[in-house]
């Protein structure tokens, strides 16, 4: 074959391949679409990944249904999975971090994945026992600092957007506690109202209801003002703490082989779905705000945080591992 045979050629497999793309985009989804959330039900990303399958599907005429596959083999299923778009991931901002708690994945969490889009964001919430002798911050803090590794604390696994709140805490105020991870956020509850665990991070989602009645107490929230539902729960800022300001995210994610089309369709469904007001009131409720996103916008911020908060987490599972 000469080149210029072959520059056609070459030519018409490029166009060939465009259209095709563009003809699957149009058809999206002809078939039953999975919502895998890499945590176990109950959990925040699970309720708010119910409440957008719910939408998805109403506007793709399509039957979405969410599956729980906590850890990472959750993760992984979607990575090495299908790359038809029949399965997406909701997942939160601990994604970005998972590489640097777990050396030994057979995926990149960021370079085995397209970005589609934010979907949420909600503060995390400073929680102690009931019956904790520290009843503000600042005699937490005291407390801390006055017996290094006296006090411990929780969070839903290291690495978690819980995990990242503890941690961001620890770096913030010099403190050193011992870290007891739990598989959720209910567990990781129910340890602080035993009294085996001294502090944790919640989501109001999953603890406002033990928050409210008195179950748990709440020291302060990471958001830049109160949350509604816990009016008398100060920020870190009125607390004394300022610099501490942090919401964890919840993103839509594909594996990297979906086409760029298909990836862009879901991402303008998913912003349409979020702007209807049945479901910014749904995700109120739980305490979390709709913040959509493009996948260029989504995949920045993936970056930005694995450089941000895996420095972070490395510092930390260095630290225990000593």
């Amino acid at each position: 074959m000469d080149r210029r045979h072959f520059m056609i050629g070459s030519g018409l497999a490029a166009t060939a391949a465009l259209m095709g793309s563009g003809a699957i985009a149009q058809t999206y989804p002809n078939q039953l679409v999975r919502i895998i959330v890499p945590f176990s039900g109950g959990s925040l990303t699970d309720i708010l990944a119910r409440s957008v399958a719910e939408k998805l599907a109403a506007k793709w005429k399509q039957q979405v249904i969410v599956e729980n596959r906590p850890g990472i083999a959750g993760v992984s299923s979607v990575a090495k999975g299908p790359t038809d778009g029949s399965q997406i991931m909701l997942t939160s901002n601990g994604h970005s971090v998972i590489g640097v708690v777990n050396k030994n994945l057979n995926f990149d969490p960021i370079k085995d994945f397209a970005a589609i889009s934010r979907v949420g964001s909600t503060p995390s919430i400073l929680i102690v026992p009931p019956d904790a002798p520290f009843k503000t911050l600042a005699e937490l803090i005291a407390a801390a600092k006055a017996k290094p590794d006296s006090l411990s604390y929780s969070s839903a696994g290291v690495g978690s957007s819980t995990g990242i709140a503890a941690e961001l805490f620890r770096h913030l105020t010099q403190t050193k506690m011992v870290l007891i991870p739990h598989r959720g956020l209910p567990e990781s509850q129910i340890s602080i109202m035993r009294g085996d665990t001294s502090v944790a991070f919640t989501f109001f989602g999953v603890g406002g209801d033990l928050i409210q009645s008195g179950k748990l107490r709440a020291l302060a929230v990471t958001g830049k003002s109160r949350m509604a539902q816990l009016p008398d729960v100060p920020t870190f800022a009125e607390a004394g703490l300022p610099e501490f300001t942090y919401d964890s995210w919840f993103g839509m994610l594909a594996a990297a082989a979906v086409p760029k089309p298909i990836v862009s369709q879901i991402a303008r469904d998913l912003a349409e779905a979020l702007s209807d007001p049945a479901l910014i009131k749904q995700f109120a409720a739980q305490g979390a705000d709709i913040a959509s996103s493009t996948p260029e916008a989504f995949e920045a911020e993936l970056r930005s945080d694995a450089e941000r908060y895996g420095k972070l987490i490395a510092m930390s599972t260095d630290g225990a591992a000593k």
